[in-house]
């Protein structure tokens, strides 16, 4: 085992711990969901001040940044999940197999998880703060960090109610496979 795989898993087995707890505590939220906070954030910083080299527009600024801050974020929480499967799937009939499953138990949580949460941000919510931040803060930077901030509050209130129901419900648990 890599050195990286030894590190990623040590995170993993730690976030699974803690959030095998009931009532998850705010250590738990902080460490699932800041790293991809951090390359959201990047990938929108980068994206928004990448398009400004052609436009000052609001909105194509806005657009370039959500879809980066999407790349980035949605990047490292696939990554984060498809861990704590990869620990669920038993090996069973084969490697493949349970990689397989992994990947495909990670996109249904990750659905499950963000979806509702997306939907509203991705369509209303974030383009709006994302637009209103750079047309209330003159500096770009200023403005997408304001209308980021004030987007992923909503967010995390329903993300988290979605990730508690796929715990509680044991969508995030033991497979059927690993039952016996």
């Amino acid at each position: 085992m890599s050195a990286v795989e030894h590190a990623a898993s040590a995170a993993i087995e730690e976030v699974a711990d803690d959030g095998n707890r009931t009532g998850h505590g705010i250590r738990f939220w902080i460490h699932r969901y800041l790293p991809a906070e951090i390359v959201g954030t990047a990938a929108l910083m980068l994206a928004g001040f990448g398009v400004t080299a052609w436009t000052d527009a609001p909105a194509v600024i806005a657009v370039a940044a959500l879809i980066g801050e999407s790349i980035g974020f949605y990047a490292v929480l696939a990554f984060t999940v498809y861990l704590e499967q990869i620990r669920v799937v038993r090996p069973g009939r084969g490697i493949t197999r349970s990689r397989r499953r992994a990947g495909v138990r990670t996109l249904l949580l990750l659905a499950a998880e963000f979806g509702p949460s997306e939907l509203l941000d991705s369509l209303l919510i974030r383009p709006a703060a994302l637009v209103l931040g750079v047309w209330l803060i003159p500096d770009p930077f200023w403005g997408l960090l304001a209308g980021k901030v004030v987007a992923d509050i909503v967010f995390y209130v329903i993300a988290a109610g979605a990730f508690t129901v796929t715990d509680r419900t044991g969508l995030r648990g033991a497979t059927e496979e690993n039952a016996s």
